[in-house]
């Protein structure tokens, strides 16, 4: 099937199944008894996605998939309502776990974890922000993974960890020191896999971010208390921890930007719409100059936003994610932003209203906030660029 037909056939699964089911999803997820249980309608719309073969529609080329230029489109559509990635298997941040134990995890692993997270039967988290350490610096991390005899034992705190409070979160890929003393700090750390049901692990709370929950997914502050597992839950190796890291953050950033950029132009869509709606001083809002004008520069920008996200998938599919880390960190830095602007416009037309659950602007602007801080904040993808631009242009 051609990516054309795709995207059409999943254009119309949004039409038929999302968007009149916004509504349905929430009264659901408010009903439950546990905000983190499942949504009984996403396991309905899961099957139907399945039926109609928009399932893992994330997977990379080189694992029998798409190429990301191609998925940059789906994703966007997927984006316009932040619940629905599940529904097609492509949500964060499982698809980025998917793809570390793709590339790094062994047969044993993958047969007894990546099999049910492909199938959308459990779901995963990863573990590496920590409350008491700068995490921007992912070397900072201070939770240890320790050897002894056929164990390992951790002990840490982590947070912002991201479907941990969900009750089909089964697996997680926890990132901590296992050499501290190392004088390569790149090669202290070592990532591990804890199931969620191992003695010591516990799920301290779910935070909020501007007063979401972002339920029944969650990011929950984790506590490790000398967790043990075996030998065998060592990801690649001992030290390459920080190695695996580099390898799955660059396809999850490009994600999000993809994403966001969906979340944005429903929102200009929404706002075109509201003013043609709606008067003041006696004009509707689609004639005073100031409304025209925040709309024209909003389209502006998401198109400038979706050309760069489309061009640094581009040059992934051509040379890989480590030599696109100039276009990558451009990406971040830029589709975030933009989409926090577009969507504060936006929801500035819709008056009291766009504060509201009434309409989606408000979630996914606490959406693109939080993805300034996600996979890096804003200032280290600066600084790395920054540092790349200035040594490229002195060689």
């Amino acid at each position: 099937m051609s990516i054309e037909q795709i995207t059409e056939q999943l254009t119309q699964f949004m039409d038929q199944h999302i968007y009149p089911n916004e509504d349905t999803y929430r009264e659901q997820l408010d009903s439950l008894p546990d905000r983190f249980g499942t949504v009984p309608l996403m396991e309905e719309l899961k099957a139907k996605a399945k039926a109609e073969g928009l399932w893992n529609l994330w997977l990379p080329e080189e694992f029998g998939g798409m190429s990301n230029q191609d998925y940059c489109g789906l994703a966007e559509i997927m984006g316009r309502v932040l619940w629905s990635p599940e529904v097609f298997n492509c949500n964060a941040p499982d698809t980025g776990n998917m793809e570390v134990f793709l590339k790094y995890g062994n047969e044993a692993q993958k047969a007894q974890w990546l099999e049910p997270l492909l199938e959308g039967e459990i779901r995963s988290s990863y573990c590496m922000t920590e409350p008491d350490v700068a995490s921007s610096d992912a070397t900072n991390v201070k939770t240890s993974i320790l050897r002894d005899g056929n164990d390992y034992v951790i002990n840490g705190r982590k947070w912002f960890i991201t479907n941990a409070p969900y009750e089909r979160t089964k697996i997680f890929i926890v990132m901590g020191k296992s050499d501290s003393d190392n004088p390569n700090r790149h090669l202290q750390q070592t990532q591990i896999l804890v199931p969620k049901d191992t003695p010591g692990v516990t799920v301290v709370r779910p935070l909020t971010t501007l007063g979401y929950d972002d339920a029944p997914l969650g990011h929950a502050e984790v506590l490790f208390n000398n967790v043990r597992v075996p030998a065998e839950n060592i990801l690649l190796g001992d030290g390459r921890g920080f190695e695996i890291a580099q390898g799955r953050l660059g396809p999850g950033r490009i994600h999000h930007c993809m994403r966001l950029i969906g979340s944005a132009q429903r929102a200009l869509e929404f706002a075109c719409r509201r003013a043609t709606e709606r008067e003041t001083f006696g004009r509707k809002l689609s004639e005073h100059q100031s409304v025209l004008e925040d709309i024209a520069v909003s389209f502006s920008e998401i198109e400038q936003a979706r050309l760069l996200t489309l061009k640094t998938a581009k040059k992934m599919d051509e040379v890989g994610a480590k030599d696109s880390r100039d276009l990558i960190a451009a990406s971040k830095i830029t589709v975030p932003l933009m989409a926090q602007r577009v969507i504060d416009r936006c929801m500035q037309i819709h008056g009291a209203g766009g504060l509201t659950a009434d309409y989606p602007m408000a979630e996914a602007f606490n959406y693109a906030r939080w993805c300034r801080q996600a996979d890096g904040p804003d200032q280290v993808h600066m600084m790395a660029l920054g540092r790349q631009l200035v040594k490229k242009y002195n060689s």
